[in-house]
């Protein structure tokens, strides 16, 4: 068997009291059976121990009160043993932190410099990125549908539409599958001809979050949800207002 997690001094020990669970015991037989040395030393405890435990509870062959008043302080003096031992080997590794710690506040780090972790996109996010590349090569070889109806939409999907500002134009309306039904995506341009995707899908989750904006595979995402209903407006081009253009849609769905 392979153990993943060393074996350590205190597994032994928990060994001989009795306190592992199953699996962890098992691992330790595993671990005895190729160690013969150690595993003699654990044997050794384990015949000590039931000793001990065998003159506390066997009056007739231990009935003196003597004796088992020195079986149990035999009996706690190898516990404190085991935990003195334990100690040892946590000073050691706090004596070993102090020092690293003078080391760096008086010389200096020695790690390199802290990397910022980027946050993950919820999926709903990677779902509009995906289907707004997807509008633009169907865009480039098949006729677009470019009504635009909030109400039919909703009828048709149950996903609430936002109105859309007066100077952007439909560039087409297309309707994909997802994991709790129909998602919209609506594909945009604005008035100075930049194209935009608009994004709607219920992401199988109530939640009410204002507008975020992430980059996610070389496009720019402003996302938000309201209710059961997730948005997120796409665009390729950063100089786009993308969170104040989600803000305005926003605005139109109360």
């Amino acid at each position: 068997m392979k153990i993943i997690d060393p074996i350590v001094d205190a597994d032994l020990d928990a060994y001989v009291d009795g306190e592992l669970d199953v699996a962890r015991r098992i691992q330790v037989e595993s671990y005895l059976s190729e160690n013969p040395a150690i595993a003699a030393k654990v044997m050794a405890d384990l015949s000590i121990r039931g000793e001990l435990r065998l003159a506390l509870v066997n009056e007739s062959a231990f009935g003196r009160p003597e004796t088992r008043d020195a079986a149990r302080r035999l009996e706690r003096g190898l516990a404190y043993g085991r935990f003195f031992h334990a100690v040892q080997r946590i000073a050691a590794v706090t004596v070993l932190v102090a020092a690293g710690w003078v080391a760096h506040t008086s010389f200096g780090a020695f790690t390199a410099t802290e990397v910022a972790a980027s946050v993950p996109a919820p999926a709903f996010v990677e779902d509009a990125v995906r289907a707004y590349k997807t509008a633009l090569v169907r865009q480039s070889v098949s006729q677009p549908m470019t009504v635009y109806k909030p109400e039919d939409i909703r009828a048709a999907t149950a996903v609430v539409m936002p109105q859309l500002p007066t100077d952007w134009t439909i560039a087409d309306v297309q309707i994909f599958p997802s994991e709790f039904g129909p998602s919209v995506e609506v594909s945009l341009n604005t008035n100075d001809a930049k194209q935009l995707s608009l994004f709607a899908v219920r992401p199988g989750a109530f939640a009410v979050q204002s507008v975020k904006h992430m980059a996610l595979d070389n496009a720019e995402v402003a996302y938000w949800q309201i209710g059961d209903v997730a948005y997120a407006l796409v665009a390729g081009d950063r100089t786009i207002p993308l969170d104040r253009a989600a803000e305005q849609l926003v605005r139109t769905l109360y």
